[in-house]
């Protein structure tokens, strides 16, 4: 591992002197992402900012009926809080849904928006990788990319966001808040990650000397029609190839609003507003269900080795709609496709 210097950061503000005074610092909280990149020389700070003691630990309920997620809140302290698993099961089944418990125990709701993609290429520092390395070339467009993006992509970059809990939180038109020289500022989740274009070394539209504080989400949760669907190669301790998040507000056999997003097929949580406007006002069956997954899969693209996806996200969406429609939601404890 390379040498590092390594402060802790005292408050928020003194978080922010420190990431703004060394551009090439990093925050480090639970570690789990950053820590494995270090070790593979993919990245090289030259500080370690402690943030793990800061007061952002807390989850607590807004004057909007809503809830408020501090930054440094485990993932796994998220997915069992009972009124998170009450009101928000989708977010609670998609935290559920990666990793393993010892890792939700130690990851951040913070740094689960910040982890970076699971790229081979970007992990292989002699692989040209525009995201390590911008300008080198892309390796995966024309290597092995089985695991990669079939949306949004660019001539630059193919690799996929690997979070199931942003997949939900898109879904749930969550709002991120930061602070950072210039003050506080709130991003709708939807803004929150880039697509790649011509800058794929940039992840976020989170400014350099900008620290996440919270997540908050809104008051509608979409807790009785749900589903957060993950297709993996393995039942546990995978990456996803695709996965669906669905919520739906039903009125009998009628959808009167509707959220839906996917991970594992972009760079970014792909939430999709034409698709969530197709299903308002129609019926819940299967020619709804197959029409709205044509709208979402309408420009998908694969290479050479991930074709495949296309049809599984198709198949998959289909699904996960049935699941949500008729409130039996995925679980994820069995693992088997209901």
């Amino acid at each position: 591992m390379i040498n590092f210097q390594y402060v802790r950061a005292h408050d928020v503000a003194d978080a922010v002197r420190h990431i703004a005074a060394d551009p090439s610092a990093k925050f480090i909280a639970g570690g789990t992402n950053l820590v494995d990149l270090m070790k593979q020389d993919v990245q090289r700070p030259s500080r370690l900012i402690d943030i793990s003691q800061l007061p952002l630990n807390k989850i607590e309920e807004t004057a909007n009926g809503g809830m408020r997620v501090g930054a440094l809140v485990p993932n796994a302290d998220l997915a069992y809080h009972t009124v998170v698993a009450r009101r928000y099961p989708m977010l609670a089944s998609a935290i559920l849904s990666g990793a393993s418990a010892q890792l939700r125990n130690m990851a951040s709701t913070g740094g689960n928006l910040l982890q970076r993609t699971r790229c081979y290429y970007f992990y292989d520092t002699a692989a040209p990788c525009n995201k390590r390395a911008p300008g080198s070339g892309c390796s995966a467009i024309a290597g092995i990319n089985r695991m990669h993006a079939i949306l949004g992509t660019s001539d630059s970059c193919i690799a996929t966001h690997p979070s199931d809990m942003c997949v939900a939180l898109a879904a749930l038109d969550a709002t991120v808040c930061v602070t950072g020289g210039a003050g506080t500022r709130r991003i709708a989740f939807s803004e929150f990650h880039r697509l790649p274009g011509d800058t794929p070394e940039h992840d976020t539209n989170l400014g350099s000397d900008e620290i996440i504080t919270a997540v908050e989400l809104p008051a509608k949760g979409f807790a009785a029609n749900y589903t957060y669907l993950k297709i993996r190669d393995r039942l546990s301790y995978a990456f996803a190839l695709v996965s669906v998040a669905v919520g739906l507000e039903m009125e009998a056999d009628t959808i009167r609003d509707a959220r839906l997003a996917l991970g594992g097929v972009a760079h970014k949580p792909w939430r999709n507003v034409s698709a969530e406007a197709a299903l308002r006002g129609r019926k819940a069956n299967q020619s709804t269900f197959d029409t709205v997954a044509g709208v979402v899969l309408r420009d998908a693209k694969g290479f050479v080795h991930n074709s495949f996806k296309i049809d599984l996200a198709r198949a998959a969406i289909v699904r996960a709609l049935k699941q949500a429609a008729a409130g039996s939601p995925q679980s994820q404890s069995s693992k088997k496709i209901a």
